[in-house]
């Protein structure tokens, strides 16, 4: 199944790569792109010759390669990105990544469904470790649902049949409580399969109040007709978990799965059925940092001014 997971990883890369070089440019490939692109190179020849640190720290090393590429290609064809025109929100997203992601690991402390393996031995150095790959995630996330809608992925896509959503508010929000709070009580042995209510509860939880509050929220551009956010996002997390896994399969510090799902039937170090989980991860992710983003900047004095 390594074999499959490869091929997989390449041809996705291939179709993103086409569709964004036939796209016409508004701007130069900034020349951090091609850092970032020589960062992933790098990353994987020493990965491969097993050259320490980046045989342990491949992980964060070259998520952050990968960013500086996705958010190159984004500047290239929109004459804007997030790392170039608003660099204060992309220090946002990476920074609330951190505590986001960290919800999750106290979820795991009870479900259990993966860990660590190939940590370095002094805590300091880990918990940097931790931090910096943690900052990863949710700004990959996003540059990769801008790269592909910047690319025209999904252009003009329509959703119809939510213009009801306004009614089912509020027991959304008590469905998205329900799968929060109920695995927390549930014996290990049956917590460790209601991770995939964890994923969903927080999007039925928190787009409510998103909705309600004026954040971004991915339900209000449904209900208006409008879903390319909605489904570059869920593409951005397939293909960053395709990457995610792929990339992770050969570090020396990584992640194993053990929940006990189809452990004979993986691609890399995913059952089969977890790469169901990344791409609404990836709505779950957006859903929480424009919650946390939005109410954040509502404590904030009134003479602070907003973006």
């Amino acid at each position: 199944m390594v074999t499959a997971g490869v091929v997989a990883t390449f041809a996705a890369a291939t179709v993103v790569l086409l569709q964004w070089w036939s796209r016409p440019r508004k701007a130069t490939f900034p020349w951090y792109g091609w850092l970032g692109l020589v960062m992933i190179v790098a990353g994987e020849v020493l990965l491969f010759r097993r050259v320490e640190p980046l045989h342990t720290w491949f992980t964060p090393w070259v998520w952050t390669g990968y960013i500086l590429l996705a958010d190159a290609g984004v500047f290239a064809l929109r004459g804007q990105s997030l790392l170039k025109s608003d660099l204060r929100e992309f220090l946002k997203i990476a920074y609330w990544s951190i505590p986001i992601w960290l919800v999750f690991e106290a979820y795991n402390m009870h479900l259990q469904n993966w860990e660590y393996h190939g940590r370095v031995e002094e805590l300091w150095l880990r918990i940097i470790g931790y931090m910096w790959a943690f900052a990863t995630i949710i700004p990959a996330l996003f540059e990769t649902a801008d790269l592909l809608a910047a690319s025209g992925w999904f252009e003009g896509a329509t959703f119809k049949g939510w213009r009801w959503y306004g009614k089912l508010r509020k027991p959304l929000l008590w469905v998205g409580v329900v799968c929060l709070i109920v695995p927390i009580f549930l014996p290990r042995s049956v917590a460790v399969y209601t991770f995939g209510a964890v994923w969903l509860g927080f999007i039925w939880l928190l787009e409510p109040i998103n909705y309600k509050r004026g954040h971004p929220s991915m339900l209000k551009d449904l209900e208006r007709g409008h879903a390319q956010r909605f489904y570059c996002l869920l593409a951005s997390g397939f293909f960053c978990g395709l990457l995610w896994e792929f990339w992770n399969f050969w570090a020396a510090a990584r992640w194993v799965y053990t929940f006990p799902i189809l452990q004979d039937w993986k691609i890399f170090e995913m059952p089969l059925p977890g790469f169901l989980g990344f791409p609404v991860f990836a709505l779950e992710c957006y859903a929480m940092y424009h919650f946390l983003s939005g109410e954040s900047q509502r404590l904030l004095p009134a003479s602070t001014p907003s973006r």
